[in-house]
């Protein structure tokens, strides 16, 4: 095929673009065109504790006594290119289970890429799996708190095994026996992988299998049998049956509820039993999930493992509340942390890009979305340190078996939705793999999902309402005792009081109303937290933003007389 060139064309191909005379088109090159202007530079090389305004405010507050080099020193590392580089290969080289060796040994061993052991082995050097049973006092939870946090805000996915270990302590407590055998090691922080006996290691790490596919939530429903083991010892028990998710099956142990001959029984099943035999402990698979890549999640089966029961025979479920309680406030610390990474990528971006003939985050528009973002990573944020601080006082039980519930239902739900906003703020950039807001967005459902999905949390909000009312009598005080303060606060008080007085009178037909009312619980307990703890610009700012009659609908509506300017200036 030939191109017929007009003459002034033939004449600008001689020009130039036909330089060696044999009237062949080539392109016109005058040096490279790829130069990068107008780019961020990598958010690397920070102290994420010392940029996070609300949390280190929020640490002041809640434990007045933390150790601030120490949480200093967990905020650099997770600032550095090679935790970020950690962590992004974690969640890309994800875990791979080998169920047999290769001679055709039944191994059921999960590999797990070395960055991913990296991680690991710094939050459990660090203490955030069991530091507050190690060492309690006051402070003690919202310390650790703050460290999970930051660890959590740049890779989530192994939070889990490090959230479950902390979460099983006062379970396995109620059997001394077991807890004396294994807790020191619980409470180590020795991070070693590998599965062997566990009297040969240092340090250990708990995982969980509670639900089966029949139940879901609903673990009453469990077929999994468990039968006393004649001349095994007292309390031992072989268990038979399947588990739907299995949480870290490469740890050393798990908390598993089967059905006893007295019903539904909490057990704490071995990997590797005493003495080094594998336990009948089989991986049918590794979830392919949404996101939380990093972390394996799994399909088991027990063909007689054995186990020992943990609290009373046939309660189950009870024996497990606290240790639910545990893990549903990390999944709030998590979800918070995930707004702080939403909002600091998009601030890092903004500060950092012109468009128009200003900085972006100068642009009104775009000013009024990133003032949002940190409105809800604060309420977040403070949030959670006061849960975990509420976990140091024992006084304060029946405070955070509301607070708690609601937090998780509330906070846990607004993460995704926080952080597809904060992709939006880098346009494509934030759509891509390259940079972590696309791996946060896959990640946050999951915090709503686990530990009690919304209609669950929901329903649970109504029983502890209806059997505990001691629970609900602590949650009015801890809010009215802000009352008088900020007039959309009151206001929202006493739609909360209604709809409590409707929900009382009415038991039966409290659950069409449940998600409105756990909602309206949630946002007067982050008002009252942020009226008595926060600066006096956010707390105002959230009851205009979130509890006033102008609320808008998505982030960046707000209404007037937000403090944007401050709020934009502290993400």
């Amino acid at each position: 095929m030939s191109i017929d060139l007009e003459p002034r064309d033939r004449a600008a191909h001689a020009d130039g673009a036909d330089d060696e005379g044999d009237g062949r088109l080539r392109p016109l090159r005058r040096g490279r065109t790829h130069e990068v202007l107008n780019q961020s530079s990598p958010r690397e090389g920070i102290d994420e504790f010392a940029e996070n305004v609300a949390l280190r405010e929020a640490v002041a507050e809640f434990t007045p006594g933390a150790d601030l080099g120490k949480l200093g020193r967990i905020g650099r590392h997770v600032g550095t290119a090679e935790y970020q580089h950690d962590a992004e290969t974690a969640n890309t080289q994800t875990p791979v289970h080998h169920p047999f060796d290769r001679w055709g040994n039944r191994v059921d061993e999960v590999e797990f890429h070395p960055a991913y052991h990296r991680i690991m082995g710094f939050s459990i050097g660090e203490g955030l799996h069991t530091s507050a049973w190690a060492a309690p006092g006051p402070g003690a939870n919202a310390q650790r708190a703050a460290g999970f946090y930051l660890v959590g805000q740049i890779e989530a996915g192994h939070s889990c095994p490090v959230s479950m270990t902390h979460a099983i302590v006062p379970s396995l407590r109620l059997e001394p026996t077991l807890a004396a055998q294994w807790e020191p090691k619980l409470l180590s922080t020795s991070y070693d992988p590998e599965l062997r006996d566990p009297a040969s290691k240092d340090g250990l790490i708990v995982g969980m299998a509670m639900t089966e596919k029949q139940g879901g939530s609903d673990v009453r429903a469990n077929t999994t049998t468990a039968e006393p083991v004649p001349g095994a010892g007292e309390g031992v028990y072989a268990l038979r049956g399947h588990k739907w998710f299995c949480s870290a099956p490469q740890s050393d142990a798990f908390l598993v509820l089967a059905r006893a001959p007295e019903g539904i029984t909490c057990f704490w099943l071995p990997r590797v039993l005493p003495g080094g035999e594998r336990n009948a402990f089989e991986i049918q698979r590794l979830k392919d999930k949404l996101g939380n890549k990093s972390n394996a999640s799994s399909e088991v089966e027990f063909d007689g493992a054995l186990a020992w029961r943990v609290g009373e025979p046939g309660r189950g479920v009870r024996t497990i509340i606290e240790m639910v309680g545990r893990t549903r406030l990390d999944c709030v610390i998590g979800a918070a942390a995930g707004m702080r990474q939403g909002v600091a990528e998009a601030v890092w971006h903004a500060r950092h890009r012109s468009v128009f003939g200003a900085r972006l985050v100068d642009q009104p528009a775009m000013r009024g979305v990133l003032a949002d973002l940190q409105l809800e990573s604060e309420a977040a944020t403070w949030t959670a340190l006061a849960l975990a601080a509420a976990h140091d006082d024992p006084d304060r039980a029946a405070f955070r078996r509301l607070a708690t519930a609601v937090s998780k239902y509330w906070i846990c739900k607004r993460g995704p939705n926080h952080a597809y906003e904060s992709l939006e703020c880098l346009g494509g950039n934030g759509y891509t793999e390259g940079f972590p807001l696309a791996r946060r967005y896959r990640e946050q459902p999951v915090l709503a999902v686990w530990e009690g999905s919304g209609n669950v949390i929901a329903l649970d909000v109504l029983r502890a309402l209806a059997r505990e009312p001691e629970s609900a009598e602590a949650f009015e005080a801890e809010l009215a005792a802000q009352s008088g303060v900020n007039s959309d606060f009151d206001a929202h008080l006493e739609t909360i009081r209604a709809r409590l007085a409707e929900a009382r009178r009415d038991p039966a037909g409290a659950a069409a109303g449940a998600r409105p009312l756990v909602e309206a619980l949630a946002l007067g307990l982050q008002g009252a937290v942020l009226l008595r703890s926060a600066p006096a610009e956010v707390a105002e700012s959230f009851c205009l933003a979130r509890l006033g009659a102008d609320r808008g609908l998505e982030y960046g509506a707000l209404p007037r007389g937000v403090a944007v300017d401050e709020l934009a200036a502290r993400a």
